[in-house]
């Protein structure tokens, strides 16, 4: 069909999805904006050679003339005003419902590290959306439970996060080619659902995630011009928060605000992800730059309190959202001294959020949502944001930004092996088509098996020694750490579970991605061959 192949299984429902026109809109899309999209992604390869030369970013001296300039983005449509509370999860169809009900104002419905992109996922993912904008979703469980949208309270506002500009969907085939698999998330929901979402006195709303330069920022403009253009849309109905979740973008938040500023909403500050963007970047910068055990990098660290203090300042200068960080805690059931200690961890994240003149946070589990709430309330009282908190007084440096050393805190055996069992735990979910994997009491996506393998390799390849036991982290050591964990693993869920589990092939990719010399930028690009 015009150069047009889809060589996914068929999925119920999918005809609904991918009908001769979406796939035509999709394919305009590829054929627009895929060679911009390869170039850009070697851009980063030259970027990432000369980091490796110098150890050093700096704000980009080419776009002083940005930073110093006096403009600000779009207003701000009214159902993004008040992002006090934001709940994220997969577009898996009783999640969405939960999602939506959750009393958040805001669901990232996430197409990206939450989401496997098994071909079943990607289809059924944009299902739950058709219905969940035109709220007519509802979803029966094996056990006989059913969910249904709540009718009592307003339904959270819907922004799809599409996945990052390095993965292809290899089940879409353009003229030969394999689909970029941000073009696929983005082209189907906006073909199907702007007009939609407009009608309903909303717009297509999206997170952008693993953005790396002001030039991937414009793409992404230049993405939504031709795509309202091409369906009539008007112009600027897209939204669109962008996600600083790599140390590069940090050192462009100004640029890539400007070059979206049609479109934009505000920026999102990523914890994980930019931890593991430091270590993949300054690899080999030297010991400065090696992280401890990642319980200890809290957001209270130098250079993260300069990260975050840059994006509030940065936001609020150009009638932008500040929006801040994860948390990830799942309440437990049966360990109320668990839940109390966690509880209060969170609330103390989100008073320091609230304080330090974040317009909102983001919950993985619907019970934390009152939590956020309550506190975003104390300091916000009648007003839905704080946009006009300007804080002139923030002054951050590139050294700011950089200082790593001084986080303080230790490698220890047992940060080694939390890092092993929740990168094998987490991976083996992925294989298996879970990407909102809910580990020890935590809901884990791919950053923190991204940041759990980049750790080992960083310890390994610097020669770390752990600080309570004396030895040399090396890949002999992981290597056995991996098996005994495994062991742990195996006798937790019983042999028969452990055995029809996919532990072996999560196994050798994380060995692989953690200890292999060279360092596999994303765990998930070989991960793609590893399922359907």
């Amino acid at each position: 069909m015009n150069g047009i192949e889809v060589t996914g299984a068929s999925v119920e429902r999918g005809d609904q999805i991918l009908t001769p026109a979406a796939l035509d809109f999709v394919a305009q899309l590829q054929r627009q904006f895929r060679s911009r999209r390869d170039e850009l992604l070697a851009q980063r390869a030259v970027r990432r050679a000369e980091l490796a030369r110098t150890h050093r970013l700096d704000f980009l001296p080419d776009t002083a003339e940005i930073r110093a300039g006096d403009w600000r983005v779009a207003p701000v449509p009214p159902d993004l005003t008040d992002r006090r509370v934001e709940i994220t999860g997969p577009t898996e169809r009783k999640m969405t419902i939960n999602a939506l009900n959750s009393g958040a104002k805001v669901w990232l419905a996430d197409l990206e590290d939450a989401n496997t992109p098994h071909w079943a996922n990607v289809v059924e993912g944009q299902v739950n959306l058709w219905d969940a904008v035109r709220e007519q979703i509802s979803f029966s469980s094996p056990e006989g439970k059913t969910y249904q949208l709540r009718t009592d309270a307003p339904l959270a506002t819907i922004v799809v996060r599409p996945r990052g500009w390095h993965l292809d969907e290899r089940h879409i085939l353009v003229d030969g080619q394999p689909s970029v698999g941000a073009l696929v998330d983005f082209g189907l929901h906006f073909f199907h659902n702007a007009s939609e979402l407009i009608e309903r006195g909303s717009g297509p709303y999206f997170y952008l995630p693993k953005m790396e330069s002001h030039h991937e920022a414009r793409l992404w403009n230049d993405v939504f011009g031709y795509a309202q253009l091409a369906l009539g849309i008007p112009y600027g109905s897209v939204r669109a928060t962008v996600l600083i979740e790599t140390i590069p973008a940090a050192f462009e938040m100004e640029e890539i605000l400007y070059e979206l500023r049609d479109h934009a909403s505000g920026l999102n500050a990523g914890r994980w992800d930019y931890l593991f963007s430091i270590i993949k970047n300054f690899r080999d910068a030297g010991p400065e730059f090696v992280l401890p055990d990642r319980a200890a990098v809290t957001m209270t660290a130098p250079f993260m309190r300069a990260y975050t203090e840059l994006l509030v300042t940065t936001c609020h200068r150009r009638g932008a959202f500040a929006m801040g960080g994860m948390a990830a805690f799942i309440p437990s059931r049966r360990d109320p001294e668990v839940n109390e200690r966690a509880l209060e961890k969170v609330r103390q994240d989100k008073e320091r959020e609230a304080a330090d003149g974040f317009d909102g946070s983001w919950v993985a589990h619907p019970d934390l949502v009152p939590i956020c709430v309550e506190v975003f309330d104390r300091v916000l009282g009648d007003r839905p944001n704080q946009l006009d908190r300007l804080r002139p007084e923030v002054a951050v440096s590139a050294a700011d930004l950089l200082d790593i050393a001084a986080t303080g805190g230790a490698v220890t055996e047992a940060g080694l092996r939390l890092n092993v069992d929740v990168g094998l735990r987490y991976i083996e979910a992925w294989l298996r088509g879970n990407g909102a994997a809910a580990i020890h009491n935590l809901m884990e996506d791919a950053a923190t098996a991204e940041i759990s393998r980049s750790q080992i390799w960083q310890w390994v390849h610097n020669e770390v020694t752990l600080a309570d036991t004396g030895e040399p982290v090396t890949a002999e050591l992981v290597r056995r750490i991996v098996e005994e964990e495994l062991a742990g693993i195996r006798v937790e869920l019983g042999a028969e579970a452990f055995e029809a589990g996919r532990f072996k092939e999560a196994r050798e990719l994380f060995e692989r991605v953690a200890l292999a010399d060279d360092f596999a930028d994303f765990l998930t690009v070989p991960a793609l061959d590893l399922i359907d």
